[in-house]
């Protein structure tokens, strides 16, 4: 009976135990999730000075290549993702009408310059004019001086009867004809001051056909050079879309240049942004290249949320109201002579942490 008593309380002791141990490892289980949840939510004890985001992308200047105008495809010299210098010739358009076009705009200044030339040799006639006109008022008037005493003394002499009325009557007539050609004479020199004064206007404005005619020399110039579609600058191209012989338009998408400056955007949530400041070292690996990591720094901060420079930014003034976390883009600058960076393409994935300790 001693036996079976005791034989129960060790099975009691076993049991107790086993329950024990279930327990305990409940708990630790339990404990060790709680743990996990609150690391990963960054939550007390857990504090990290390194903020995280998967949201990030490569970016770069991209540059949509088009013409400025109209035309037919004389010659493509390039090929698709062929790199490229500043100035490189990429496309030929047909330049014939265009350069026709600044030939008739060289022969138009001609034709102005001459008309300028000719208003000089107006006014230079017109002066001559003036001057001719001037010697004949001069003359007119000597002569209506010398017809006027010539009638004075032939009337004094009439009335004494030394002369005869017929003498008279001729002195008179000469000097009204004098004082005719007096007037005559002014009228004359005015309507040369007149000419004058036209011509020196009429030289204003041919000043400015000249310049006009040198302004639309320019703009055919102008037109013509872009019949070269050139490389804007350093880069890699895209994907050449046309093709030689086709017709193209203004602003039809030739090709893009991508640039071999790079950088990153890191859209982080606004609640990792109380300690993200310029100047931070940042780390970010890269999907493209095996999980790479690189390294760089914040170079700017974005001054509103990404949803506020869409189309349609959002309406929080409404009834149905659910808040969520905005997302704020820093830009984050590649460090230099790091071995993979020529590797980096805009558009490529990375995940970034930036160092937010002081």
């Amino acid at each position: 009976m001693t036996g079976d008593t005791h034989q129960m309380t060790q099975k009691e002791s076993q049991s107790e135990s086993r329950k024990f141990i279930s327990g305990f490892m409940f708990l630790s289980i339990a404990a060790a999730g709680i743990l996990i949840v609150l690391y990963a939510w960054r939550l007390p004890p857990f504090h990290s000075h390194i903020q995280s985001t998967e949201n990030a992308m490569i970016r770069g200047q991209i540059t949509l290549i088009s013409p400025q105008l109209s035309g037919y495809v004389t010659g493509v010299y390039v090929q698709d993702f062929q790199r490229v210098k500043k100035g490189d010739l990429l496309v030929q358009i047909d330049e014939r009408i265009y350069r026709q076009k600044y030939d008739q705009a060289k022969a138009q200044i001609a034709v102005q310059e001459a008309a300028l030339e000719n208003n000089g040799q107006d006014r230079l006639s017109a002066e001559a004019s003036i001057r001719q006109g001037e010697a004949a008022l001069t003359n007119a008037q000597a002569q209506e001086v010398k017809t006027k005493n010539d009638f004075k003394r032939t009337s004094e002499l009439v009335s004494s009867g030394a002369v005869s009325k017929s003498v008279y009557d001729s002195a008179k007539a000469s000097h009204a004809q004098s004082v005719a050609q007096t007037r005559q004479a002014e009228a004359t020199l005015e309507i040369a001051k007149q000419n004058l004064q036209s011509i020196i206007i009429k030289r204003a404005s041919l000043e400015a056909e000249v310049e006009n005619a040198k302004a639309a020399l320019e703009l055919a110039r102008i037109d013509l050079d872009n019949t070269r579609i050139i490389a804007p600058g350093d880069g890699q191209l895209g994907q050449v879309a046309v093709r030689l012989g086709a017709y193209v338009t203004a602003g039809t998408q030739l090709t893009g240049l991508v640039p071999d400056h790079v950088w990153v955007i890191a859209n982080m949530k606004e609640t990792q942004m109380a300690n993200i400041r310029i100047g931070q070292p940042a780390a970010f690996t890269v999907d493209a290249l095996d999980q790479a990591e690189m390294h760089g720094h914040v170079e700017r901060i974005s001054p509103a949320s990404g949803s506020e420079f869409s189309i349609i930014p959002p309406d929080n003034a409404t009834g149905n109201f659910v808040k969520i976390s905005q997302r704020i883009p820093v830009r984050i600058s590649v460090d230099p002579d790091q071995p993979l960076s020529e590797r980096l393409k805009p558009g490529m994935s990375v995940v970034v942490s930036i160092e937010t300790k002081e």
